[in-house]
């Protein structure tokens, strides 16, 4: 049975949106609207979910959205999450279509069709940070001078306007967070901290940086016990969703070598002086290389800086506290364990949430090739098996269960090898594939054009997907010339075996 209560979630296919959508589902009809497909954004499907791609700067397109939820039965309730943010600190126009011109247009159609209660999605780092010694709270100012804030300023401004029609509230999140981090400046850290570069153990002055951390499981709590409350809070309320703690640089630096490497590393600490020269002379050498790193000048405003917070009025207000097993430095072992065990996984989620930061492109082969591997094992043994492939004699005597053993076993050497961009892995998988093909009677030109057909096999599947546009050479790099690499491993051990006395070559 369809709930009664419909619920219009705006940046639905986002981190916070995903995670709400699967919550929600159960009790409330969700109208999500998000620019990504429903499929590719990797949000959750259910019979009381409805999608609508469209881009909310765009009125035009969002007009027919709002007619359409009214036909369907409308809703009651606005979660307003999509907005514009990155690291850069560029003045970009982005800021001002989507977060205000986007916020407006969302307002109005929601005024239209009745809503009722409005969700604006803020943050406190739309305020400025607090005196040494104080904390932010849910009466603090919206004066923050990033673009970003700016922007959030206008929007809880706007909403002023609108509450004699609706009913809104402003929730400020503090730096959200998973399992996988998905939070770009944590995991920045996590990744020179834990990698090999010259910098992994330098802080910027004395690491008391520090800001609230709160898990995306809880800020769906939250946003769920808001709308049970709805009735009980003033128009245009703030509350504040955060943990009063703010953990540092140090203690994160602490943590998380302790759960990467087993020993806790001391950290270097650079002067704060020489942090903003420091950071504006690697941009410039980042610029010159065609890849600019993540630190930019303006963060070194905010070295050593404390983002205090007392959000005990809206703990109060909502009967709702974070839980102390999803507290960040509690959560990080998990969130390392998760790197270690499934690197790609880990840098797919992060650097897609960085949308300034490009995915590496052997990155996203590899997820194509994960995501079309049973089109893949299916197309190949067809090939291998089709009537009339004499050359493939061997191969058609072997059972199903034995292709597709032999399948899953190559192709898994072939993504290590495109994930780490180490083609030994599969170099190495090849030689000793061929001393076995070898000694069961496989012929040179049997072994090597199976793995010419793979290559063709892969390189058919993953030019249909339309994800793979402008990835052409990137295959032939990291699929192609892999297999090709291992196609001359195994040439060499018949060549060899054929000097030594071995079986005849064909």
């Amino acid at each position: 049975m369809t709930p009664a209560r419909g619920v219009i979630v705006t940046g639905a296919s986002g981190f916070v949106g995903r995670h709400l959508l699967a919550a929600l589902a159960g009790e409330y009809r969700i109208f999500g609207i998000a620019r990504r497909s429903q499929q590719r954004s990797g949000a959750p499907e259910h019979p009381n979910i409805s999608w609508f791609q469209a881009d909310i700067g765009d009125r035009q397109q969002l007009e027919p959205v709002f007619a359409q939820i009214e036909a369907l039965g409308g809703a009651e309730s606005v979660i307003h999450l999509a907005a514009h943010y990155d690291f850069t600190g560029d003045e970009d126009p982005e800021y001002w279509r989507t977060n205000v011109a986007g916020l407006r247009h969302v307002l109005d159609l929601s005024a239209e069709i009745g809503v009722r209660r409005f969700v604006f999605s803020s943050s406190v780092a739309a305020c400025e940070l607090p005196p040494r010694g104080t904390a932010l709270t849910e009466q603090s100012p919206p004066d923050g001078h990033h673009i970003y804030a700016r922007t959030k300023r206008a929007g809880e401004e706007m909403l002023r306007e609108y509450a004699p029609r609706m009913h809104p509230v402003i929730v400020r999140f503090a730096a959200l967070f998973s399992d996988w981090c998905e939070y770009p400046p944590l995991f920045m850290f996590l990744h020179t901290w834990l990698g090999t570069t010259w910098n992994r153990r330098v802080l910027g002055g004395r690491g008391e940086s520090a800001i609230p951390y709160l898990h995306v499981n809880d800020i769906v709590v939250f946003l769920t016990r808001v709308l049970v409350r709805f009735d009980q809070l003033a128009p245009c309320e703030v509350l504040v969703a955060s943990p009063d703690r703010a953990v540092s640089h140090n203690e994160l630096f602490e943590a998380a070598t302790l759960a990467y490497g087993g020993a806790r590393q001391r950290p270097v600490h650079m002067p704060r002086l020489l942090c903003r020269p420091g950071i504006i002379v690697r941009d410039l050498a980042g610029r010159l290389m065609g890849e600019r790193p993540f630190e930019r000048a303006w963060m070194a405003d905010y070295i050593d800086t404390v983002m205090a917070i007392d959000a005990s009025q809206t703990r109060r207000r909502l009967d709702w506290a974070p839980r102390p097993r999803l507290e960040m430095l509690r959560r990080l072992p998990f969130l390392i364990e998760n790197l270690k065990a499934d690197p790609t996984e880990w840098n797919l989620r992060n650097r897609a949430a960085m949308k300034e930061v490009t995915i590496p492109i052997n990155l996203r082969v590899h997820w194509l090739l994960e995501r079309h591997q049973e089109e893949i094992i299916r197309e190949f043994t067809r090939l291998l098996t089709g009537t009339g492939k004499a050359r493939f004699a061997r191969y058609q005597l072997l059972t199903e269960d034995e292709h597709e053993w032999n399948h899953r076993l190559v192709l898994r050497h072939l993504f290590n090898a495109v994930r780490t961009k180490d083609r030994g892995i599969f170099m190495a998988y090849c030689r000793d594939l061929a001393a076995q093909r070898l000694e069961q009677g496989y012929r040179a030109n049997e072994l090597c054009g199976a793995l010419e057909g793979l290559n063709l096999v892969c390189w058919r599947v993953l030019r249909r997907d339309p994800e793979s546009k402008g990835m052409r050479q990137a295959i032939h790099d990291y699929v192609t010339s892999t297999l090709r690499s291992g196609c001359d491993q195994a040439q060499d051990v018949y060549e060899l075996a054929e000097m030594t006395g071995g079986p005849p070559q064909a």
